[in-house]
């Protein structure tokens, strides 16, 4: 027993390692530490060596230990002629210590700063900024959303701080190689993991205005917000808004949890698949959307008018200049497209459709301000001539298949009568779907099991109808996807130029930088990306009451953003914005702007300005079909 004991006795060298772990484990400064404890010891010990041999003449005692310490710090061999042999050999040993020391000293502190260097590179300071907006998330690529942020400052201060687990320094570059950063919009990066509260508590979520969660995969994206949520919870953040998107409607958060962590999500998919549903029949509508749901040009503002208070809508749409009056905001719901009786109560806030939304302005000196004007379809002039048209039947084909594909074949317009699916994937289970929804909008469906890819087969679906809509395989890898789907769309632009074709082309893409390889082509061509959401969650995030409007846009139900053929509105030849206005009002339809076919879109806003329309000119108009 006692021999074990012997042999479980912890050694002077263990004892000695043990320690020196400890210590150092403590960082650099516990290095420091222990090589000042021990260079002192030594020069302290050799001292005292010198003293008990007699070897320092007569000098004394403190002078002694004083000349060791000096000798250790300066690694300064002494003079042959300052003492004895004795004296000059254990001095030189502290001069020896000394230069070990000041080596080993020299080495931690590089290594020190090195660290420090690296640190900072990596963006590890916890920012400092107040009413900043924090970008969760960074895909090497896709750069709309910064974009957007950028283009939402308007010249004015701004700062955004980017966070990914990435180098900052890379980070950095790739940014200034890719966009273009003015000098009133601060750009902060952070090496930040997203799914970390501890990590992301460095971009100073109590003082931001808003988190962005850009778009990435579903689970990091899910795990993001609920980092985010947690710190929130931890600090009592009730003031910050949570914006994310995920592609698919499973990953959606309770109600009660959105509401009381203020978390709002977008499902990616639902949004393009309604943009494609909307979109693939109009063509033009494109431009349209462009412009809503960006921040370059027109967008849409809440703005204080109370000249208008006790007024109608109808009035407010014949005397609200340089902005587009859209809806009212009144008790934090915002009513998209109002009746023209409705009235502008003293807290209400006007939704516009402006380039700026300070620009909106009363129009006093317009004649409309002698009374209240509730435009109906009696008053409406040229339109009663010709009705409110109902757009033609009109037939659509879809090459390729994938989760989206039932909400399109709900969310296309009601005169979309028959839809072609040609795909080589589609099982029995997932044709009966379809089905059910295509009955539901009375739509007939043929599902076509077919490789549409060789030129034959595309020409022979090309020439079935004036709409074609090219999907993208979510199965597939992204860069894979978006290179069968552009064979495809460059192909079918071959085809229509060949063989002097009429049809325009709606393309779904998920990769941004493949949008950029192929070009806009014909304005008929409408390539939808998946960094699109990107555009209304920087909307959102900006202003965050919009979210309504925005879900209710793309929609089929409730008002959508419709292109009305001028001559079968009977709106042929000379009007002001406000006449249009008004009579466009009579019918349910808020006018935001025209299409011409040469010039592509143009949103009109100030009241007296004459346009003239063509026949086959389209007028862009928000309402119900």
């Amino acid at each position: 027993m006692k021999k074990k004991d012997r042999q479980d006795k912890p050694t002077f060298k263990e004892r000695f390692d043990y320690w020196f772990d400890r210590h150092t484990s403590k960082g650099s400064l516990g290095l420091i530490r222990a090589l000042i404890i021990a260079s002192l010891v030594i020069a302290v010990l050799i001292a005292l060596l010198i003293i008990a041999f007699g070897f320092n003449d007569e000098g004394e005692v403190g002078s002694v230990i004083w000349n060791g310490i000096a000798t250790l710090i300066n690694a300064w061999m002494p003079s042959y002629d300052e003492g004895s042999i004795g004296y000059l050999i254990l001095m030189s040993v502290i001069a020896i210590a000394g230069l070990l020391f000041t080596s080993v000293l020299i080495g931690i502190i590089t290594s020190v700063i090195e660290e420090k260097i690296i640190e900072l590179k990596r963006g590890n300071s916890r920012v400092l900024e107040e009413g900043h907006i924090v970008v969760l998330g960074f895909k090497s690529g896709e750069y709309s959303l910064l974009s957007e942020l950028i283009l939402a400052a308007a010249g004015e201060k701004a700062c955004v701080v980017l966070a990914e687990d990435m180098d900052r320094e890379e980070l950095e570059q790739e940014l200034r190689e890719n966009l273009e950063i003015p000098k009133n919009f601060k750009l902060l990066c952070r090496t930040v993991d997203i799914t970390d509260p501890a990590s992301i508590e460095k971009c100073s979520i109590q003082t931001c205005r808003s988190v962005i969660v850009s778009p990435t995969d579903d689970f990091r994206t899910v795990k993001a917000v609920l980092a985010v949520s947690a710190l929130m919870k931890e600090k009592n953040i009730t003031n910050v808004r949570v914006n994310a998107i995920v592609s698919k409607n499973d990953y959606r958060f309770p109600a009660s949890m959105a509401e009381t962590q203020n978390i709002s999500t977008l499902q990616t998919n639902a949004i393009l698949a309604r943009m494609i549903a909307h979109a693939c029949t109009q063509a033009g509508l494109s431009e349209t959307f462009t412009e809503v749901f960006n921040f370059e040009g027109s967008e849409f503002y809440l703005v204080e008018l109370p000249e208008l208070c006790g007024r109608s809508f109808g009035t407010a749409v014949s005397v609200i200049d340089n902005a587009i009056p859209a809806g009212i905001c009144r008790g934090g719901e915002i009513i998209v497209n109002p009746s023209a009786d409705n009235i502008i109560q003293k807290d209400d806030k006007i939704l516009v459709f402006s380039a700026d939304g300070n620009d909106a302005a009363v129009n006093t000196g317009a004649d409309a301000m002698a009374g209240d004007v509730g435009v109906n379809a009696t008053e409406a002039g040229p339109i009663e001539k010709a009705g409110c048209p109902v757009d033609r039947d009109t037939e659509t084909v879809i090459l390729g298949n994938n989760d989206m594909l039932t909400t399109i074949i709900r969310e296309l317009p009601e005169n979309v009568t028959h839809v072609y699916l040609v795909s080589e994937e589609i099982d029995a289970e997932e044709e009966e779907l379809l089905r059910e929804a295509a009955d539901q909008r009375n739509m007939q469906i043929d599902c076509i099991r077919d490789d549409p890819r060789p030129e034959k087969a595309l020409l022979k679906y090309a020439q079935m109808t004036e709409h074609v809509v090219v999907l993208n395989d979510h199965r597939k890898d992204a860069e894979e996807a978006d290179m069968d789907v552009i064979f495809l769309l460059l192909n079918l632009r071959e085809i229509r130029e060949r063989y002097k074709l009429r049809f325009n082309i709606t393309v779904e893409m998920r990769r941004e930088i493949s949008q950029k390889l192929v070009g806009e082509g014909d304005r008929t061509d409408f390539l939808v990306v998946s960094s699109m959401s990107s555009l209304i969650l920087a909307q959102v995030a900006e202003n965050p009451e919009l979210m309504g409007v925005f879900i209710e846009i793309l929609s089929n139900e409730g008002n959508e953003l419709f292109l009305k053929r001028a001559g079968a509105l009977g709106l042929t030849g000379s009007h002001s914005v406000r006449e249009l206005r008004r009579i466009l009002l009579g019918y349910g339809y808020n006018y935001l702007g025209h299409v011409d076919p040469e010039n592509g879109s143009t949103f009109d806003q100030v009241l007296g300005d004459n346009i003239v329309l063509g026949d086959d000119d389209q007028i862009i108009v928000l309402g119900e079909n």
